[in-house]
């Protein structure tokens, strides 16, 4: 690890580090609600854990669908239009939980959620790359890190703001749910759903102020590799294809793939995972272990910046990468209380695997930073996919067993963090013989 002090940033690049960090602490408000919603909207409509984990695969969905020609937009109109079009779309999306409450139908809250993640996927795009290069590329990882470590922020206030103003408390049996009248069963559906209205107007209007402030504000559009020392035939992507010669990229994208996947299946069932260890305890009680689980991710954040200035980011990723492994094995092998808090714990071995993996793959990326980043957000498809097949798995046998999906997906990290991020010198001659993409 070349120069692990150099400074954090440098002067002229403050404003503009402080005003997109702020961005990383207010898509947490859309992420992390999700798992508020699950157990939710899983009351409210009766739904089964598959049903209810289409609201993650929704979610990221968006994210995936948006990405790529997010990474062709920001390399057309630039990170600050490519940032305030995010904010507008997730503004747009938010506000489409009103009608969706008002109407009580399951597939427009998911529709709702599908567009306010594609606006988030814009933001990931282009504030994640954006950190990078605001200062010295030694330091590139640790500055991702403190900027994340405000998307934790938000997303240890996400289930205070869900649990309070979301989830009501009232929990039917099955028997008493089967004794309802089809009038009251409605009224009661209807009541549920009508609780995310005031969370999510809030919302919108939180993305509009940020998208007015940020548009009043200069912020410094950096081109990648295009220095003058850079020949003019470097200064713009000649074939997008070539990109797929990075190979630590490559590695990197299937890498967050499975920790996205890992993280976000852990998280959407911890409520879940909670009330089926510990039989008895109510939602909002079992809400306090998520509470616990997103204060963990926090601290690490915080934690995981700090230590990069002594230990090598690759180092210190498989070190929790391995800790992540074993809390998850303990959760599938051990019982009750034991197993719950080897959950809550995983919360801080997660904190540091987004950035840090995002980092280490953009790596000596130059003018394909852009669309390199455009793909390490797709991969975030796997929030869709294994919360799906963790839901699939916890149907048809039980939600202990379905940990066993982030456990394959915590081996890959492992693999990645030791060997799969170590970027290969990629010169001229490399590209030669590569058919352009149609």
């Amino acid at each position: 690890m070349k120069n692990p002090s150099a400074p954090l940033t440098e002067r002229r690049y403050t404003v503009a580090f402080v005003l997109v960090t702020s961005l990383f602490f207010l898509w947490a408000l859309g992420v992390n609600l999700n798992d508020i919603l699950i157990p939710h909207l899983k009351k409210t409509f009766r739904l089964t854990d598959l049903q209810s984990s289409l609201i993650q695969s929704a979610f990221f969905g968006g994210y995936f669908l948006a990405a790529l020609p997010a990474g062709w937009l920001m390399e057309r109109v630039g990170y600050k239009k490519g940032i305030l079009l995010g904010l507008l779309t997730c503004a747009l999306g938010a506000f489409l939980f009103i009608p969706a409450a008002s109407i009580g139908f399951y597939w427009f809250f998911l529709f709702a959620l599908f567009v306010m993640a594609c606006g988030q996927g814009v933001l990931e795009v282009a504030a994640n790359p954006y950190v990078t290069i605001l200062g010295p590329p030694e330091s590139s990882e640790r500055r991702l890190n403190l900027a994340q470590s405000f998307n934790a922020v938000g997303a240890v206030v996400t289930p205070i703001i869900g649990g309070a103003f979301i989830l009501s408390g009232i929990e039917h049996s099955a028997g008493q749910l089967a004794a309802m009248t089809p009038e009251q069963s409605m009224a009661y559906s209807a009541l549920e759903a009508s609780r995310v209205r005031g969370t999510y107007l809030g919302i919108t209007a939180l993305f509009l102020l940020v998208a007015v402030l940020l548009y009043f504000t200069r912020l410094p559009e950096i081109r990648e590799g295009s220095g003058d020392t850079v020949p003019e035939r470097e200064k713009a992507p000649r074939n997008h294809w070539e990109i797929w010669r990075y190979k630590h990229l490559v590695k990197g994208v299937v890498a967050q793939f499975f920790y996205v996947g890992a993280q976000v299946g852990v998280t959407s069932f911890v409520i879940r995972f909670t009330q089926h260890l510990l039989p008895g305890t109510p939602e909002r009680v079992a809400a306090n272990f998520l509470k616990w689980h997103l204060i963990g991710f926090m601290i690490g954040r915080f934690a995981g910046s700090a230590m990069m200035k002594r230990i090598a980011p690759p180092r210190l990723l498989g070190f929790f990468a391995v800790c992540a492994f074993l809390c998850t094995w303990t959760a599938i092998a051990g019982s009750g209380a034991i197993s719950v808090w080897a959950v809550v714990l995983l919360g801080f071995f997660d904190s540091i695997m987004f950035p840090t993996i995002f980092a280490l793959s953009v790596k000596n990326l130059g003018v394909y930073t852009k669309i390199g980043s455009a793909l390490l957000v797709m991969s975030i498809i796997g929030g869709a996919l294994v919360p799906a097949l963790m839901g699939y798995i916890s149907d048809t046998s039980s939600i202990q067993k379905a940990f066993v999906v982030p456990l394959i997906c915590y081996a890959y990290v492992i693999y990645f963090a030791l060997r799969g991020y170590k970027p290969v010198a990629i010169t001229e001659h490399s590209f030669q013989g590569i058919t352009p993409s149609p």
